[in-house]
C-alpha cells in the first residue's frame, strides 16, 4: 500500500522511498488525535508493512502544528458505557503493541508537540529523532484522567522518578531533555529533522533485514526476563542467527574486507 494524497480525506498516508516507508499522521485539525478512526487506519498501515519484505525501515511522522495530541478527548467524552471506553483503550494498547511487533524498526520524527498517547506513541517506537522545537507531555493528572496507558511505555524509556514527574505534574519537556532522560534517541535542529530521521532510517535498511527483526525481537523479550534467563533466551537467538545465511555472509565479508551481499536469510 502506497499513498501519496496530502489532503486530509485520508488520515494516514504511507510513502515509500526504497527500503524506508514513512508513515504519516494526516489530520491536522484535530491535532493527530488518536481516535477509533485514526488507530484503525495507522494499525492497518502497520500491518501492510510488516508483510511487505521490501521495506526495512519506518518512519513515523505527522502533517500540522502538533505531532499528536494523544486521545481524542470529544470522542472519549462522548462515550457514555464503560465497554466502549474499555475498547478505546485497549484498540491503543493494541496499536502500541503492532509498533513493538512490526518486524522492521519504527522511527519517531517528531517536529512538534506530542502528549499523552502521542507520548506514548512516540516511546513504543524503536527510536526517535526530535527537533529542537519538539516538547513532550503526560498531562493527563491535569484533567483528571491519569495517563496510565501512556504510562506502560514511558516507563519502559526512562527513568522511574522521571516518568514519575512527568506523570504527576503534566509538566512539558523539551527535546533535550527527552534525549537526556532516554525518551528520544537523537535531537536535531528543527531544518536537519527530516534528513537525519532520513539517514538514520537508511542506515538501518542497508542492514540484514532478518538480523534486524531477529533482533529487534530478542530486545524486548528479554527485557522482561530474569538476567539468567535472558542470557539463556539471548544464547539461543545468537547460536541460531549464527545458522543464518547473512551471519556467515558478514563474518566473510568482514573478514575479507568487502561490502556484504545480504540476501536477508
Amino acid at each position: 500500500m502506497t499513498n501519496t494524497k496530502t489532503d486530509e480525506t485520508t488520515i494516514v498516508l504511507r510513502n515509500d522511498n526504497g527500503p524506508v516507508a514513512t508513515v504519516i499522521l494526516n489530520a491536522p485539525r484535530s491535532r493527530n488525535a488518536l481516535s477509533g478512526a485514526m488507530m484503525t487506519a495507522l494499525h492497518a498501515v502497520l500491518d501492510d508493512i510488516a508483510a511487505d519484505t521490501s521495506i526495512r525501515s519506518v518512519i513515523l511522522a505527522a502533517n500540522g502544528p502538533v505531532f499528536c495530541a494523544g486521545h481524542d478527548l470529544k470522542e472519549m467524552n462522548s462515550i457514555s458505557a464503560c465497554d466502549g471506553h474499555a475498547a478505546l483503550f485497549a484498540q491503543c494498547s493494541a496499536l502500541m503493541m503492532r509498533i513493538v511487533t512490526l518486524p522492521q524498526p519504527v522511527i519517531a520524527r517528531v517536529h512538534a508537540m506530542a502528549t499523552a498517547a502521542g507520548c506514548q506513541l512516540v516511546a513504543s517506537c524503536d527510536l526517535a529523532v526530535a527537533g529542537k522545537a519538539a516538547k513532550f507531555a503526560t498531562p493527563g493528572v491535569n484533567i483528571g484522567l491519569f495517563c496510565s496507558t501512556p504510562m506502560v511505555a514511558l516507563s519502559r524509556n526512562i527513568a522511574r522518578k522521571h516518568a514519575m514527574r512527568m506523570l504527576l505534574t503534566g509538566d512539558a519537556i523539551d527535546a533535550d531533555t527527552a534525549w537526556q532522560m532516554g525518551l528520544v534517541s537523537d535531537v536535531a535542529t528543527d531544518d536537519d529533522l527530516i534528513i537525519a530521521t532520513d539517514d538514520l532510517a537508511t542506515r538501518i535498511a542497508e542492514r540484514s533485514a532478518m538480523t534486524v527483526k531477529l533482533g529487534k525481537e530478542a530486545f524486548y523479550r528479554q527485557l522482561e526476563m530474569p538476567l539468567s534467563g535472558a542470557y539463556d533466551y539471548a544464547s539461543g537467538v545468537m547460536t541460531n542467527n549464527m545458522q543464518k545465511h547473512d551471519a556467515r555472509e558478514g563474518i566473510g565479508a568482514f573478514v575479507e574486507k568487502r561490502h556484504p551481499d545480504w540476501r536477508h536469510e
